[in-house]
């Protein structure tokens, strides 16, 4: 146990050494290594590399055909032909790449190791040709996805992006492997040539076959970039020849309320209540609808939104399967109509029903936001903490852990709130864990220079207004921040909120001035990004005046590439700009 624990000791020293260009070193342990343990490849290869490094050529020689002479894999050729090529002896090494081919062509098997030989040394076109001789020799043997990879690597993105295509309708079983491939290179695609590289092959390709593979991939492709109305229509005609597939509109459905488009969002989701008897799409259609009309409605249409709700409740019944339509309406009943007392009566009738441990913790969570609302934060803190403990891992437990930060937040707990926010910042959700890093900050930044929390305090309020849906007692609250705290860490944060109450509002102008005062005076705070984005969809999509949008939009593109806004922002700083789409 001892001398193995030294050896792995002596191995990790080596390898230090190798990694600090120590190689005389590290040489010393891996020819140590390699004398106790010939047949190891590691050390072998790592023994050769520090001759290689140290440029004693003939050491490495020998070393290779030493070995080759005992055990003669193909892959020793390829030693063999570099550490000529490190001698700048060309033709010999390629004398050496020519034979280890011949012994592919006589044993193709051969092609998995000596390609990868070729690749870790970065002579990708051999590495193609390994493969091409392998497959040509037994068309059994399938290489085109390593092959693509290998030309992705080479900058020949066209045929990466045929042979990766191919590859994926001739083994559909790895699909989600090729479109991960593409993803990786559409996230460095910041021009957008390689998007529509892929759309106008998608596009031939479903001009050429009747398959639906491509229909899906062409609506797989609009999904990455958001365009969900574009998405629908090829899986329309996925339905047409395939009609078990309204669970894909459905997911387009929600995809494009979450990214705003509420358009598209209610153009799939009527499709789909004209199309299904299954009454689970029908509800989950009908939520979809509701809750964007409830987003987007005024005080005097609620009366109407409140009869569909219940008019919905008693075509469907109280069941489980109805279950996101209760939570709504508890919702609705609660925010809106403020009649919390009617929510929670919902919701605990809810909780009687056979649920499993998922949905009990989607009513316990509206329970708890019931509670919030109505100032009852010991109780909501003890839901939040069920949904937490019952939930563990899910991302639904960390949103339980965020809710309940901002409840005791909201009562003024901040010592407690900072402890929460520290965990949740390394969340897996980009979202909870932005929220949390805010939510530190600003207790944070503001404590320094306050002991007393003056401003916190009253933030804390006007937020809890906000979230109540007070939103004109929040805004008074908020601009009494302003003129009480002026030039105090609490500034850029009270800003933001102003601003964003005044875009709710719809008054654009006044929202714009808002965002310009954090562009002009908290240019290093955490709230540019948003001033930026913000200000450059009211220019864009409501004054339409893009001239004023797009160096906006450009700003965010080249100076927040970590914004939660970046994706939208490049999209829309491409469509100004004049790129041209398919």
């Amino acid at each position: 146990m001892t001398s193995f624990w030294v050896s792995a000791q002596n191995e990790q020293l080596a390898l230090q050494y190798f990694d600090d260009g120590e190689f005389e070193k590290a040489l010393t342990i891996f020819e140590e290594n390699l004398q106790k343990q010939p047949s190891n490849f590691f050390f072998f290869q790592k023994t050769l590399e520090c001759y290689q490094q140290l440029k004693q050529y003939n050491k490495a020689e020998e070393i290779i055909l030493k070995r080759k002479e005992k055990y003669n894999p193909p892959m020793l050729i390829v030693e063999l032909g570099y550490n000529f090529q490190l001698q700048k002896k060309g033709d010999e090494a390629k004398k050496q790449y020519n034979l280890v081919i011949l012994e592919v062509e006589k044993e193709p098997n051969f092609a998995y190791q000596v390609a990868n030989s070729f690749e870790k040394k970065v002579l990708l076109d051999w590495a193609i040709k390994t493969y091409e001789t392998a497959q040509k020799v037994n068309p059994n043997l399938n290489f085109d996805y390593q092959t693509a990879l290998l030309q992705g690597q080479l900058g020949n993105l066209d045929l990466m992006l045929e042979k990766l295509l191919d590859y994926g309708y001739k083994n559909q079983e790895n699909t989600a492997l090729v479109q991960n491939q593409l993803s990786r290179y559409l996230m460095d695609d910041t021009e957008g040539t390689f998007a529509d590289a892929i759309k106008k092959s998608l596009l031939l390709k479903t001009q050429k076959s009747q398959d639906v593979y491509w229909n899906q991939s062409l609506s797989w492709l609009f999904v990455q970039q958001k365009e969900y109305g574009k998405a629908f229509v090829q899986e329309k005609a996925v339905y047409k020849r395939n009609p078990e597939s309204f669970y894909n509109i459905v997911t387009l459905a929600r995809l494009a309320i979450e990214e705003k488009q509420n358009e598209d969002a209610t153009t799939i989701l009527t499709f789909v209540l004209e199309n299904t008897q299954d009454l689970e799409l029908q509800m989950q259609a009908h939520h979809f609808l509701l809750s964007m009309e409830i987003e987007s409605a005024l005080q005097k249409e609620y009366a109407t939104i409140d009869l569909k709700l219940q008019d919905l409740l008693k075509k469907y019944g109280i069941s489980p399967y109805s279950l996101d339509l209760q939570i709504l309406s508890a919702h609705f009943k609660t925010f809106y109509l403020n009649q919390s007392k009617l929510g929670i009566e919902l919701l605990q009738n809810a909780l009687k029903l056979p649920l499993n441990l998922r949905e009990q913790a989607e009513v316990k969570m509206e329970l708890a936001d019931i509670m919030v609302y109505d100032e009852k934060f010991n109780q909501a803190i003890l839901y939040y903490a069920q949904v937490e403990d019952n939930m563990k891992n899910d991302v639904l437990a960390h949103e339980a852990s965020l809710k309940l930060a901002k409840a005791n937040f909201y009562k003024k707990d901040f010592d407690w709130t900072l402890q929460q926010v520290k965990n949740l910042k390394q969340s897996s959700s980009l979202l909870i864990a932005n929220d949390a890093v805010e939510l530190f900050l600003l207790i944070q930044d503001n404590s320094i220079e306050d002991s007393l929390r003056v401003a916190l305090q009253a933030y804390a309020k006007a937020d809890l207004q906000l979230y109540q849906k007070k939103n004109e007692e929040a805004l008074q609250s908020f601009l009494t921040i302003l003129e009480k705290h002026k030039g105090e860490s609490i500034e850029d944060e009270t800003l933001l909120k102003i601003a964003d109450i005044y875009y709710q509002k719809k008054d654009y102008l006044k929202a714009l001035s808002y965002y310009q005062n954090i562009l002009d005076n908290h240019k290093e705070e955490i709230y540019i990004d948003e001033a930026l984005f913000f200000s450059a969809e009211i220019y864009r999509k409501h004054l339409l005046d893009n001239e004023k949008a797009k160096p906006l939009y450009e700003k965010m593109v080249l100076e927040h590439p970590d914004s939660l806004y970046y994706t939208e922002s490049r999209k829309q700083y491409r469509t100004l700009r004049g790129d041209t789409t398919i």
